[in-house]
């Protein structure tokens, strides 16, 4: 029971965070005229509808059994950039939407640690799984919001970067984009992405 707890307190705020991070993407390319994850409906916080194997079932999976960084990603919405008012302008709105949507739930699992350590004492038996949640939702979110501004395309953060350069920058981009998975990887295997963890846990700590 108590592995089926702690298990849950750390599922619950991962599948959210990714998945409220594609629903805000989805939502803000719906503000600038593009419906089409709405269509497809991926404009709901049902997690099954923006699952992916590996990203979401598998690799976190295996990360919690082997006890570390619990860490993975949801299928990205589909945008459609010709059905945005403004293409270029509009992307750099839609790509920044799934980071501030990390950014907000951060602050809403900061509140829930507050009001948790309020209503739980410490006796109480749920209280560790509990503020397990809160810390697991806020640290999740900080790392999924800070790992996706990375300016490496297809990451948010490249997509940010695509949208305020000029057209001859922003095709060197495009040029790096189908590579762009294999650069993250490289710098997470090289550890070239540890101090970002880092400076996280120190961010962490200032909402807990």
């Amino acid at each position: 029971m108590q592995m089926f707890l702690q298990i849950l307190s750390i599922l619950i705020p991962v599948l959210f965070a990714i998945t409220l991070h594609e629903v805000g993407h989805g939502w803000a390319a719906k503000q600038f005229g593009d419906r089409t994850a709405e269509i497809q409906g991926r404009l709901t916080l049902n997690p099954i509808a923006h699952m992916d194997p590996i990203g979401t079932v598998l690799l976190p999976g295996l990360l919690l059994y082997l006890g570390g960084l619990v860490f993975g990603w949801a299928k990205p919405v589909p945008i459609n950039p010709m059905n945005l008012g403004n293409p270029k302008r509009d992307m750099f709105f839609v790509a920044i939407a799934g980071p501030a949507a990390n950014l907000l739930m951060t602050c809403f699992w900061s509140i829930f640690f507050t009001v948790s350590v309020y209503l739980f004492g410490e006796q109480h038996y749920l209280h560790p799984y509990i503020i397990l949640m809160a810390q697991t939702g806020v640290f999740i979110n900080l790392v999924l919001m800070v790992f996706n501004l990375l300016p490496i395309p297809p990451l948010d953060g490249g997509r940010v970067l695509r949208s305020v350069v000029n057209e001859k920058i922003g095709r060197t981009i495009d040029l790096i984009e189908p590579y762009g998975f294999f650069i993250v990887v490289g710098l997470l295997f090289l550890g070239a992405l540890q101090p970002i963890f880092k400076i996280v846990q120190s961010i962490a700590t200032i909402f807990i």
